[in-house]
């Protein structure tokens, strides 16, 4: 049976710093891998890097704008010259701002475009170049990038969180057929994880009630469950087991898909 043992791979996961980020760290070391935790959050960035060396882990920190073009090259960079190399990414840096239609504001709207969007894009460009033959490291790889069931349904309030999400999906395939067509050895797929009671997933409860689409923080969170055939709540280890899955030889015959973390949510 293939493993899902990552022992000598490296891994660069950004937004790690906490929530499933740093849920997708601790589970990528756990299998054995070697991570750096890229985010614009220093302090807890530190922190979590620090958390994984006290329980045995490699793992180390990188300051990682995922919407800059140069902040990437930075990073990539860091991950050759402090983990030994990169086989591993994981674009997990994403926002939600929480908004009907009616009052969208333009600086929000642009704000998910580069974090959700134009960073994920950038990560795939960056880790391509470095994993591919002749990049920094070389040796291929698995791209995982973190779009969301909101790219599948229609859940009021977060219009254009869903649209970046569904982009994820798309740059996604298309950089799986790039990367095959032109022989990079490197796997591009994503994963729809469901609602996760991070803090992300707690505010946007929140918000929605706020907004008067539900009575409750509790009541949006309901409604949720109500919608999974699995009858609750996503976990951090859910997603992060994915993204293990994704980034191991188990997954060696899979490029191009979204994997659906969602309970059934979006079937």
């Amino acid at each position: 049976m293939t493993s899902y043992q990552l022992s000598g791979r490296k891994a660069l996961v950004t937004g790690g710093a906490r929530g499933l980020g740093a849920g997708m760290a601790e589970a990528l070391c756990k299998a054995g891998a070697a991570v750096l935790i890229g985010d614009v959050l220093e302090d807890e960035g530190k922190q979590t890097a620090q958390a994984l060396r006290d329980s045995g882990a490699t793992a180390e920190f990188v300051p990682l704008d995922v919407t800059d073009d140069a902040s990437w090259a930075s990073a990539v960079n860091t991950a050759v010259d402090a983990i030994g190399g990169l086989d591993i990414l994981v674009n997990n840096a994403g926002i939600e701002i929480t908004s009907l239609i009616t009052e969208l504001e333009t600086a929000d709207i642009r704000k998910m475009l580069d974090v959700n969007v134009l960073g994920t894009a950038l990560g795939m460009k960056h880790g391509l170049r470095t994993m591919r033959p002749g990049g920094a490291a070389g040796n291929g790889g698995s791209i995982i990038s973190v779009a969301s069931v909101a790219a599948t349904i229609a859940f009021p309030g977060i219009s254009v969180y869903s649209a970046t999400k569904s982009a994820i999906d798309r740059l996604t395939r298309v950089a799986a057929a790039e990367s095959g067509k032109l022989g990079y050895g490197v796997r591009v797929n994503c994963i729809y994880p469901g609602l996760t009671p991070t803090a992300m997933g707690n505010q946007l409860a929140v918000d929605c009630a706020e907004l008067g689409l539900f009575p409750s923080p509790e009541a949006a969170a309901g409604a949720v469950v109500e919608l999974t055939p699995l009858g609750r709540l996503g976990q951090v280890d859910d997603m992060a087991d994915a993204v293990v899955f994704l980034a191991s030889d188990a997954s060696k015959f899979i490029t191009g898909a979204g994997l659906p973390v969602d309970g059934g949510m979006g079937m």
